[in-house]
């Protein structure tokens, strides 16, 4: 595709005033009034006839084979013109799982016509993310005329859960718990589970001391013990409408994925079986309690087939049938989000009913939004409104999580940046407690 650049289209407005002047004055010789177009469009011709045309460009785009969602993708493209093209103007087509930095086309320069870019795109939701079309342009020799080329693309990449917290946080973990019982093969003295018998010295506890083998040996005895392993850790993650709306940029949704995988490595690492449920207004993803650090694959590709959903969230479907596949007293952590008094009250009697038989461990975000409403001072009589609407909100909220901890459950309220410090801070917590 051949087509005048805003240079040469402005020339020929520029010369108008003239062409009408010259006819204005000189009737007789009105045809001269036609040589500023005239000539302008035979630069242009001149222009877009010479040097490189379009079909005399190559490209290519390359993707790796998988990203975390929320970080950068690195897009590298490289482009070949034929000719001397110094410059040239570019736009790549995405589907909606890339978001990219700046939407203008992207003026690169070329050595010899040809060069490598890299272009900041970010991954914003799961799934297979792909770049679909480039337009490559670039102006003549004299700057009159673009040279447009189309090229149908076909790269992809496949966007996964981020990992970076379970890589850049599990090993501070473990450094930050390890003095403080949360490793069971590290620390005694801690637990339910009977590790040794050992003689009693001073600074042990005395409910330790085992009376009756302390008897029979005729020295005091004491019973040392270990933090119990082999808990069962059910994840229950709700993917409905409220899970899905974006956070800063990204879906509650993905936010709490990512503290599911980094919870999960913690719990695997330590011994505890770990299952993953997650649902809307039914079951989406069912799996059974898995244990070992070599099942974190498995647990990784089960987060990734979690996927967005615009149904309400049925939570007594949901967590009853969660409750009919467990068959001993296990850990549960729900993920969820809640606005309306309805969905709360349906959720409050399903926690009601878990807790009879289970630990429950609720995790929500923090809605900074409301909270910056009500904060920032009004200055209209419409602020004052979302004010009050805000106040509304944010008070039915803590009434719902102030009534999950009269029930009994754990509430943790996080920044939506916190999550996966703040789950695995609540999972040691509880696990040293020995609740289960």
């Amino acid at each position: 595709m051949i087509y005048p650049t805003r240079t040469a289209i402005l020339a020929t407005v520029i010369g108008m005033p003239v062409a009408f002047l010259v006819a204005l004055l000189v009737p007789g010789r009105w045809y001269a009034a036609l040589a500023w177009p005239a000539a302008v469009l035979l630069l242009t011709l001149v222009d877009a006839l010479t040097g490189a045309r379009p079909g005399s460009a190559r490209a290519r785009v390359t993707l790796p084979s998988s990203v975390g969602v929320g970080t950068e993708v690195p897009v590298t493209l490289d482009i070949a013109v034929d000719g001397n093209v110094q410059r040239a103007q570019l736009a790549l087509q995405t589907n909606a799982l890339l978001e990219a930095a700046d939407v203008a086309p992207a003026w690169v320069a070329l050595e010899g016509g040809r060069g490598r870019f890299h272009l900041p795109f970010r991954a914003v939701r799961r799934g297979t993310a792909q770049v679909e079309r480039l337009w490559l342009r670039w102006p003549g020799t004299l700057g009159l005329s673009w040279k447009q080329q189309v090229f149908p693309l076909v790269a992809s990449t496949a966007v996964l859960p981020d990992l970076s917290p379970v890589q850049e946080r599990g090993a501070r973990v473990f450094e930050r718990h390890s003095l403080d019982g949360l490793m069971a093969q590290l620390q005694h003295g801690d637990g339910d589970d009977f590790d040794a018998l050992v003689e009693f010295r001073a600074g042990m506890d005395r409910r330790s001391i085992d009376w009756k083998q302390s008897a029979r040996h005729v020295k005091l005895h004491a019973k040392e013990m270990r933090t119990e392993r082999n808990n069962q850790i059910v994840f229950a993650v709700d993917c409905g409408r409220q899970m899905s709306e974006p956070v800063a940029g990204l879906s509650r949704l993905d936010r709490v994925i990512s503290a599911v995988l980094l919870t999960g490595w913690v719990a695997l690492k330590l011994g505890d079986r770990v299952a993953l449920h997650a649902f809307d207004s039914r079951p989406r993803v069912a799996s059974g309690l898995v244990s070992g650090t070599a099942a974190f694959g498995a647990l990784q590709r089960l987060a990734a087939q979690i996927d967005y959903s615009g149904d309400e969230t049925n939570y007594v479907y949901a967590l009853s049938s969660l409750a009919g596949q467990l068959t001993r007293r296990s850990m549960i952590i729900l993920f969820t989000e809640f606005t309306d008094p309805t969905s709360a009250e349906f959720m409050l009697g399903a926690a009601a009913r878990l807790l009879k038989t289970h630990l429950l461990l609720v995790v929500v975000l923090r809605d900074e939004e409301l909270e910056a409403i009500l904060d920032r001072a009004p200055a209209s009589s419409d602020d004052v409104t979302r004010a009050v609407t805000a106040a509304a909100l944010l008070r039915d909220r803590l009434t719902v999580l102030t009534r999950l901890r009269h029930l009994g459950a754990h509430v943790i309220e996080s920044e939506y940046d916190r999550v996966p410090d703040r789950l695995v801070e609540g999972y040691a917590a509880l696990k040293r407690r020995n609740l289960l």
